[in-house]
Order: structure tokens, then sequence, then C-alpha cells
């Protein structure tokens, strides 16, 4: 029962990171003047390189972060307050406006040419918080099936993300502004949440009993 709450408030962080309504307005702007067929080029190359940025994170950021002498205590407080953050930034509209911010740079530097990777994969959809998210939740998978559920949890919010980028078009069509808004406070308070649980374990596992 513990590891389906896992699995379950995993995907949920996820999800929640990733932020697939608020992709919505974002992929509409960045491939403006797009055919369909280019449009589901850059989903396609998006999501397979989101897809292989979290699977690195997952299966090796403990590594990583040994490698560098940081705890698991350390950074789940951190990816915490990072992740309660970003939750803030979403019931306030911060974390949209940002994300625009983004995408206008990218378009003007990059000409669109490398759009898949960047700022698309990185960092709109595999953005800090995604990847923390991530790391907190490899740490947490022990036995080999851990890692396999793991692993088809992040494939299928990638699916997530890439089923809301095809349907860009009608999604905005149907959500609006208004439910875009509500819809991405939903997600935040949601985030906020689990971003302060994250906090806690840190701490109890930091400090001595």
């Amino acid at each position: 029962m513990n590891e389906l709450a896992t699995l379950i408030n995993g995907f949920t962080t996820l999800m929640v990171t990733m932020d697939p309504p608020g992709m919505v307005p974002i992929f509409l702007a960045l491939t403006v003047g797009m055919t369909q067929a280019q449009r589901r080029s850059v989903a396609v190359r998006g999501t397979l390189i989101t897809f292989g940025l979290l699977l690195a994170f997952a299966l090796f950021g403990d590594d990583i972060l040994n490698a560098l002498g940081i705890s698991m205590s350390a950074f789940r407080i951190a990816g915490g307050i990072l992740l309660f953050w970003i939750g803030v930034e979403m019931i306030f509209e911060k974390r949209q406006e940002r994300k625009e911010k983004t995408t206008e740079t990218a378009i003007t530097k990059d000409k669109i040419a490398n759009l898949a990777a960047f700022p698309l994969a990185m960092p709109l959809i595999a953005g800090p918080g995604t990847i923390s998210a991530t790391i907190l939740l490899g740490s947490s998978m022990e036995t080999a099936l851990d890692k396999l559920a793991l692993v088809l949890m992040i494939a299928i919010a990638c699916l997530v993300v890439f089923v809301a980028m095809l349907m860009a078009g009608l999604i905005d069509k149907v959500l609006g502004e208004t439910g875009r808004n509500i819809l991405t406070r939903i997600l935040g308070m949601m985030l906020t949440a689990l971003a302060v649980q994250f906090v806690i374990d840190g701490v109890k596992t930091a400090l001595p009993a």
C-alpha cells in the first residue's frame, strides 16, 4: 500500500511540475506558423529528449549527488523548497510569465532551429522542478521492480505531455484562459503540499531520532 501511495504521489508530482495545461499555450506560441506535421515532429522530438533526461536523473541521480558530496536529506529539503516555490508561482501566475519570457528569448536567438531540445524539452518540460522531483523519486525506489515502475511512470507522464501538445489547439479552445488559470492554481496547491512533505521527510532523515 505504501509503495502504491509513493507511486501515486510521484506521478502527481511529475504531472504538476511538467504542467501539461500550462504547456499548451507555450507550445502554440513556439510553433506558430508551423504545419500540423511540423508541430507533431517537434512534439515527438521534445518528448523523447525529455524522457531521456528524466530517465538518466531517475537512475543515476543518487550517483551524481554522491559524487558531489551532497546527502539525499539535503537534496530532499532543497528539492522540496524548490518545488514549493514553483507551486507558489503557479498559484500566483508567475511561472507562466517566466516560461513565456524563456520562450520569447529562444525564438529570437535560435530561430526555432533546435526548438525541440531548447527550450521545449529543457527547461520548459524537464525544468529544475521536474528534475529535482525525479531524483527524489528515484532515491525512494530501491528494488529493481520499483525502478521499473518509476521508468513506466516517467514514460506515462511524458506521454500525457505529448498528447497535450498534439491536442494543443483543441485544449486551448476548450479550457480557455479562465479554465487554464483555475487548473494551474489547483495543480499549484497540490504541488506546495507535496513539497512540504518532501521537506518534512528530509528533516526527519537528517536529524537524529
